[in-house]
């Protein structure tokens, strides 16, 4: 009996009446639209005072309802931001934006009918019913002005006839109740089949999606390249500096000089990455290193810490498009950070210009076991060169053979960037 008592009169089905009564408000400027039409029609002088034509007016209202719902793309979100609010179904399973196409229009058109449609009978029964059921409870208690002021038939003399008229006015209220309740559930359950989204809406939040993650996997790439690096080299040179502080203090110096550098432009570098979420450039943010402006910075601070690095650039920076130039010296950064990581040394690095690609090679001494490595971790940097590579148009290829690890890139100068 509660759970009855609560699927007829709780605080959900409450709510879902409200909505039916919203609809039947949306309804009657339809309505009146279909009196003018059905009137001369039936030649119905007064057209509420006649059951037909009143019942006609409505049918001929509901596909008025269905046009505007098809015209309008709004419609579908404002009635499911009214079916979030007072249904009580999940905003998950609905869409808040306007109806495009065919399909989710005749979805739109199609819920906008019911809502109305139900809306208007139940209205109409919410308007009618509970006055009749007042009077019908009330009627044994006046029975005795019946025929001074109601005027009623002749068959309520009888006392059983008048003893059921309460019965019969809570039974209204009761087929009231449940018939707003079970409209209201029927229109829950079809809202996400007819507001809900389409396939080409589930489409185009997948690609948004995917945008998004694709922002967040470039932010995290230039942070791990930027960052890591930095952390690669202050961590080898505050190590070199730690070990030679007695005996060689000009080397300190110079480290100590390195790590201040170093800090320093990695700051840059952060609010440069942290730019890429930012549309367009915020003033005062740091241009992104390339190859032709910060090569030479790079492989002064990696030297500063102590690792031997053998540079051949066979290539000219300059003439290298900028959005090559940025990613080659990423790659070139994160080679680094590898033999810093590993302490591979010496390191030879090279970049050439062979017909149409730019060639990155970073090769260093695999270190034996017993070598301690810089910092332990890591991981995510080949696979971020790789896609590096393959963003444009390029290729990526690493590994260990005689001793020797080899991590060889290969860009087309023209390619998609």
């Amino acid at each position: 009996m509660r759970e009855l008592a609560r699927f007829l009169l709780g605080r959900r089905t409450r709510r879902r009446w409200i909505h039916l009564i919203l609809g039947g408000a949306l309804a009657m400027p339809y309505v009146f639209v279909g009196q003018l039409i059905v009137g001369p029609a039936v030649h119905a002088r007064y057209v509420f005072a006649d059951l037909l034509a009143q019942l006609l007016s409505f049918a001929v209202a509901l596909p008025l309802a269905a046009l505007t719902a098809a015209l309008f793309p709004l419609t579908r979100s404002l009635e499911a931001g009214a079916v979030r609010s007072l249904c009580g179904v999940g905003a998950d399973r609905l869409s808040s934006s306007p109806a495009h196409g065919r399909a989710a229009k005749g979805r739109t058109a199609a819920w906008f009918t019911l809502h109305l449609g139900l809306g208007g009978i139940i209205s109409g029964m919410s308007l009618a019913l509970p006055p009749f059921a007042a009077m019908l409870i009330a009627l044994p208690a006046v029975a005795v002005f019946r025929d001074d002021l109601l005027g009623l038939p002749e068959t309520l003399d009888r006392g059983w006839v008048l003893a059921l008229m309460p019965v019969a006015g809570a039974a209204c209220l009761l087929a009231l109740a449940a018939c707003a309740a079970v409209a209201g559930a029927l229109l829950a359950r079809w809202a996400p089949a007819l507001l809900g989204p389409t396939p080409e809406d589930r489409l185009a939040a997948a690609e948004a999606r995917a945008a998004d993650l694709a922002v967040r996997n470039r932010l995290a790439r230039e942070l791990h390249d930027s960052v890591g690096h930095a952390l690669s080299a202050v961590t080898l040179q505050a190590s070199a500096a730690r070990r030679l502080l007695d005996r060689d203090p000009e080397f300190v110096r110079t480290a100590l000089a390195a790590i201040e550098e170093t800090t320093r432009r990695t700051v840059g570098e952060l609010d440069a990455v942290l730019g890429v979420l930012r549309e367009g450039d915020a003033p005062g943010t740091a241009p992104a290193p390339t190859l032709a402006a910060d090569l030479d910075g790079l492989l002064h601070r990696t030297r500063a810490g102590g690792l031997r690095v053998t540079a051949t650039i066979d290539a000219d920076p300059e003439r290298l498009p900028p959005v090559l130039s940025r990613e080659a010296y990423r790659i070139v950064q994160e080679g680094l950070s590898n033999a810093l990581k590993h302490a591979g040394r010496p390191v030879l690095l090279r970049i050439a210009v062979t017909g149409e690609h730019l060639e990155i090679t970073v090769e260093n001494p695999v270190p034996s076991a017993s070598a301690p490595a810089c910092r332990p971790g890591g991981g995510h940097g080949l696979r971020g060169i790789a896609d590096r590579a393959r963003l444009l148009g390029g290729t990526a290829e690493a590994g260990a053979a005689h001793g020797v690890w080899r991590l060889h890139v290969g860009l087309p100068l023209k390619g998609p960037a």
